[in-house]
């Protein structure tokens, strides 16, 4: 499923191609693509796939392609401090957007059939907050992944204000997906070939709208021996945030604050303009017949766009001028590009009079 974009160079590229084409709305979902880079969640020496608008697939691991990522973000409607729950979490990508969005007061879970892709989620989360200059710019939901069959929740499990289901569901396991929302949330689910979001208005009443033809494959039912009950997958336990904890979020969300009264824009990437995509002419010569005397005879004669050939020769000409000028002006923009990604928060942070292993727990303790 996908190729309804074009692909991208990178990542903001493909971002700006899901723009075009009204895949991507919002501003808040547009700032959560182009904080995670999409690549950064292929094997190595897949990158290049990255920016295709294409599902992805190597052994258990798995991406759909951007423009469904993009629907299903947009059909959420998230918002600060809602709790979410991931089936079939996969490489955690979706969940680590989300956790943009909805901030450190919400909630994400994730639950993963194959234990060796929930291992490849944690490593790409710790890689994000370790190293990605996106955490410092956002205050963030950390997901918990954990390993399970999604048809397989516990029935006491608590219940979450947005649902997605990475996999097809069949019509019968509809109601089970609908009872793991609250009343007023919303799941969005590939079901009958459809990708469906499905909001529920009651405690028994639920509103439907179809949003996409998709094709998923289906989620997966657990083998078990016959006779052997399956395993009831544990979701994590929604925990209240420690002192401790809660500090360090209202102090980096000071210090971001004045970050940005004292120089707006400063930490953010200046983007370099894109290339303008110019049409070649066709100059046509039209073939004729003049008389002289008494004989005919053939005579090439201009068209009026060849009257106008040198007047487009002109132009030609000042137009290469035109794209040398650009090309000169990105380099430059390059320059600033360099100079402009500084990370405020942690310039702020650094210069606190307090213990080094304060800081660094502030920091996450990242390294840069």
């Amino acid at each position: 499923m996908g190729g309804a974009v074009s692909a991208g160079e990178d990542n903001d590229d493909l971002i700006d191609n899901l723009k075009e084409a009204q895949y991507i709305r919002t501003e808040k979902v547009e700032q959560a693509f182009r904080a995670i880079d999409r690549g950064d969640y292929y094997l190595d020496g897949y990158r290049d796939s990255a920016y295709k608008d294409l599902a992805w697939k190597h052994g258990n691991i798995h991406l759909s392609a951007p423009c469904i990522y993009s629907e299903v973000m947009e059909a959420l409607k998230l918002q600060p401090g809602l709790s979410f729950l991931n089936l079939g979490s996969g490489t955690g990508y979706l969940s680590t957007m989300v956790g943009l969005i909805i901030g450190p007061f919400g909630v994400s879970h994730g639950v993963e059939l194959h234990k060796d892709v929930v291992e490849y989620a944690r490593e790409k989360l710790d890689d994000f907050i370790k190293n990605s200059d996106s955490f410092d710019k956002f205050e963030f939901c950390e997901p918990v992944f954990v390993v399970g069959n999604c048809l397989e929740i516990s029935t006491d499990s608590h219940q979450y204000d947005r649902i997605y289901c990475g996999a097809g569901v069949q019509k019968d396991h509809e109601n089970y997906m609908k009872v793991l929302l609250k009343i007023g949330g919303i799941l969005v689910m590939p079901i009958e070939d459809q990708l469906t979001q499905i909001t529920r208005t009651g405690q028994c009443t639920w509103d439907s709208k179809n949003i996409l033809a998709v094709s998923f494959a289906p989620l997966a039912q657990q083998s078990v021996a016959d006779g052997e009950k399956p395993d009831a997958v544990q979701l994590p336990p929604v925990t209240v945030r420690g002192l401790q904890d809660l500090s360090r979020i209202y102090i980096r969300r000071t210090l971001r604050s004045l970050a940005k009264e004292e120089a707006p824009g400063k930490d953010v990437a200046q983007r370099l303009p894109q290339k303008r995509k110019r049409r070649r002419c066709r100059r046509r010569r039209i073939s004729t017949y003049v008389f002289v005397g008494n004989q005919l005879i053939p005579q090439m004669v201009e068209s009026e766009e060849e009257e106008q050939q040198q007047q487009q020769q002109h132009a030609a000409e000042e137009e290469r001028k035109e794209v040398a000028a650009e090309e000169e002006e990105e380099r430059d923009l390059g320059d600033i590009e360099i100079l402009k990604q500084v990370n405020m928060l942690r310039d702020q942070i650094m210069s606190l009079p307090l213990p080094e292993s304060l800081k660094a727990y502030l920091l996450y303790y990242r390294e840069k």
